[in-house]
């Protein structure tokens, strides 16, 4: 049974493990080095998606919460490289952007925006939906949508009490601004996923 098959059968397996297979094997050998290699380029290749599909913006009137791309591909990210590696990708993508790099929405840095709370969000999310995946989470469309919808309410769990923390408003307030507009995009957002990723393990299984 080839690689892609296996990766097929076995739920502890996740997108990146099969598109970019390396086999595990003992610390400091050449076999390890490429793992690792591999592990770190996944890392940074979430990261530079994440704050790419960040600047897919659009703003929101009366919110100062924009709609963006970035939540999506922080699930894509997480999903596809796992609970570790995703964490990892979006701590770099916060990181970076604390420090100041211009890879937030619309362009922005650093963490006084009001909207920071929902980077916060995406860690977390990154690491629950990876968790999921690896346990077939991105395998079928009802369980694919399951997953964005649990990344999806970490999200916001952390993002809206934040931002009525940092705008000085109420929580009521901070649901109609930074939720209530942004549900019908996450609708859109889980139908693209639920048709992507089982998609594509249904590709990866014709081809082994």
């Amino acid at each position: 049974m080839s690689t892609a098959s296996a990766a097929t059968v076995h739920p502890g397996t996740v997108l990146a493990d099969v598109i970019f297979p390396a086999r595990r094997a003992p610390s400091s050998t050449p076999a390890a080095r490429q793992v690792l290699a591999r592990d770190a380029a996944l890392v940074v290749g979430g990261a530079a998606l994440t704050g790419l599909a960040a600047q897919l913006s659009v703003p929101v009137p009366g919110s100062p919460v924009p709609v963006t791309g970035q939540t999506f591909a922080a699930l894509l990210v997480g999903t596809s490289l796992g609970a570790r590696r995703g964490f990892l990708s979006l701590a770099l993508y916060t990181l970076l952007g604390m420090a100041g790099l211009p890879w937030f929405a619309e362009g922005s840095s650093g963490a006084a925006m009001p909207s920071f709370g929902y980077v916060l969000g995406m860690l977390l999310a990154s690491a629950a939906v990876g968790a999921l995946a690896r346990r077939g989470g991105d395998r079928g469309v009802l369980r694919t949508v399951g997953t964005m919808a649990v990344g999806s309410a970490i999200i916001y769990a952390v993002g809206v009490p934040y931002l009525a923390l940092a705008a000085d408003i109420s929580l009521s307030q901070a649901v109609a601004a930074g939720l209530t507009p942004f549900l019908i995009g996450d609708a859109l957002k889980a139908a693209l996923a639920m048709g992507a990723l089982p998609t594509a393990w249904k590709l990866i299984g014709r081809r082994g």
